[in-house]
């Protein structure tokens, strides 16, 4: 069994295993980088460092996520060329921790999702619901990673 952390995204549930999350917080007031990604919302400060936060949302092409009550950063560590790259995640909500058993997880479609297939682990089956679960050392390209740390080091620079 591995346990994954559900999340909404413009209506639709994902999840990314907990193993990548370091923590949820809620959704503070945004630094925005001027010439940054239109997928990087901007910058949060948390704890002294600088971390960039990617609207999903808008990487998966769909309308920027309206800020509520319930906007959250998921915090996630991914790998890139060896090294860890800690990134926030915004989400409309956080749902639960699901355990998902290989039973229960599909191979992606072929064809119809809202991301690339090469970012879909796969689906998880929980009761009667499907959840999209990210592979989410692959939901950003190496160009796309090299533009948040760069992100990173300007709002570094300009503090």
């Amino acid at each position: 069994m591995n346990q994954y952390l559900t999340f909404y995204v413009a209506g639709e549930e994902y999840a990314v295993t907990i193993l990548k999350v370091t923590e949820i917080i809620e959704c503070v007031t945004l630094t925005h980088i001027p010439g940054a990604p239109s997928w990087i919302r901007g910058v949060l400060n948390l704890r002294g460092a600088v971390v960039p936060v990617v609207d999903l949302a808008v990487k998966f092409g769909l309308p920027q996520t309206t800020l509520t009550r319930r906007t959250c950063v998921v915090m996630v560590e991914i790998e890139h060329d060896g090294d860890r790259l800690v990134l926030g995640m915004m989400a409309d909500s956080v749902h639960q921790v699901v355990e998902l058993g290989a039973d229960q997880i599909q191979p992606p479609p072929s064809f119809g999702p809202k991301v690339r297939v090469d970012c879909i682990q796969g689906m998880g089956v929980s009761g009667d619901a499907l959840v999209v679960l990210l592979d989410i050392d692959r939901v950003l390209s190496s160009i796309e990673i090299l533009a948040a740390s760069l992100v990173e080091e300007l709002s570094e620079v300009a503090s």
